[in-house]
């Protein structure tokens, strides 16, 4: 099947008006002209690889849009798997957390939590994108270890990241605003939030965390999973989980975190959202002002997978646009050990995102392994037209 007459964007370079062709599931042959008798004409509209999402947090809403709204685990799933591929996602890490302390723990539970995973692989072969398992391991919660071991050894995690959401440093530094985001959030006093948050720091003084903590690591590297660190703060922790063997740092809080982690090597991911709006919403590291300085690799859903496409073209204000497109595709998919994928290139899975800009960027369709996996019907009239 050919695709005519898009805006290509190639690992290294913009092609008008190019084409593709897609043979089992993969990318056969491009070239740099349109061709006769394409199964679509593209109209000069943008062709993206299909994007990487290695951090989405998005499960847990469809499962609980509510607080003690429980969905069916296997209806949620369902209907983000739509979502995702409407938002141009096509291999998508779902990050489901054991960390039943934080103020989603109603969806946190190790029981949850556990039956998500579980769904997701059962689920995975009849979904319109490849859905995998990120499993964020709080390091605090030494009780999820065995439930999170016994995940990985039955293959059912397919990256690990390790966080401490510790009030007093990481993404809450700041104690007294963080008492008053959780007694909103659960609407409870600030003298009920602070008892709650003098617990969670009681919790890291537990002298099971540092054993723990290093036989996921040790299990996650034994099955050659991607590690990853999550809110670094500082240079200092930046270092520790890099000798720890991780090599993504998910969210860095500050300016020195990501200039350490990309000292070392390490992918630095921040959210599509963040890039979008120019700040974060903890006021942390801005996206932006990470691509600026040349410190950003890797872009993720993290709660907001429609962000993927703006958030591309702010960065492509600082950089150019197969470099912000690669955060989204070919750098995320390396960073998670993907070879098959993230680039419109000879070889590569035909993961695609029709793309056209405009006031509002729209995702006209998307295909995953060649075939449609969303439309909005554009791409379909113009086959009409082309017939």
């Amino acid at each position: 099947m050919w695709l005519s007459n898009f805006t290509l964007v190639l690992p290294q370079e913009v092609v008008s008006r190019g084409s593709i062709r897609i043979e089992d599931e993969a990318i056969a042959e491009i070239r740099p002209e349109p061709v006769g008798n394409a199964a679509i004409d593209g109209g000069g509209r943008l062709l993206m690889p299909g994007f990487v999402d290695l951090h989405g947090d998005m499960i847990e809403r469809e499962i609980a849009p509510r607080p003690n709204a429980m969905m069916p685990i296997d209806f949620g799933i369902h209907e983000l798997d739509k979502k995702l591929a409407a938002a141009g996602v096509t291999t998508a890490f779902a990050a489901v957390s054991f960390a039943t302390e934080s103020v989603y723990g109603y969806v946190r539970s190790l029981e949850t939590t556990g039956a998500i995973i579980e769904g997701i692989n059962r689920l995975k072969h009849d979904l319109l994108i490849d859905h995998r398992v990120h499993a964020r391991y709080e390091i605090t919660n030494t009780g999820a270890a065995p439930a999170l071991e016994r995940l990985l050894q039955a293959g059912h995690v397919d990256m690990v990241s390790l966080t401490d959401h510790t009030p007093g440093q990481g993404q809450y530094n700041n104690i007294q605003s963080y008492i008053l985001s959780i007694a909103e959030r659960r609407a409870i006093s600030e003298e009920m939030a602070a008892e709650m948050v003098a617990r969670r720091i009681a919790m890291r003084n537990n002298p099971e965390i540092e054993a723990r903590l290093r036989e996921i690591v040790a299990l996650s590297l034994k099955w050659k999973l991607s590690l990853a660190s999550h809110d670094d703060d500082s240079a200092e922790k930046v270092a520790r989980m890099h000798d720890l063997g991780v090599t993504t740092s998910e969210f860095p809080v500050t300016l020195p975190a990501a200039l350490e982690a990309r000292r070392r090597g390490l992918w630095t991911l921040m959210g599509a959202p963040n890039a979008l709006r120019g700040q974060s919403m903890s006021g942390n590291l801005s996206a932006l002002d990470a691509a600026r300085a040349g410190l950003l690799t890797v872009i993720a859903a993290d709660y907001h997978p429609a962000a993927f496409v703006p958030g591309i073209f702010k960065i492509a204000e600082y950089t150019a646009m197969p470099a912000a497109v690669a955060m989204a595709t070919e750098n995320a998919a390396r960073s998670a050990g993907l070879t098959d994928r993230g680039a419109i290139a000879v070889g590569q899975r035909a993961d695609l995102v029709v793309v056209e800009p405009g006031d509002v960027h729209r995702i006209r369709a998307t295909f995953c392994g060649g075939r449609f996996v969303y439309s909005d019907g554009t791409l379909h009239q113009l086959r009409a037209r082309a017939d």
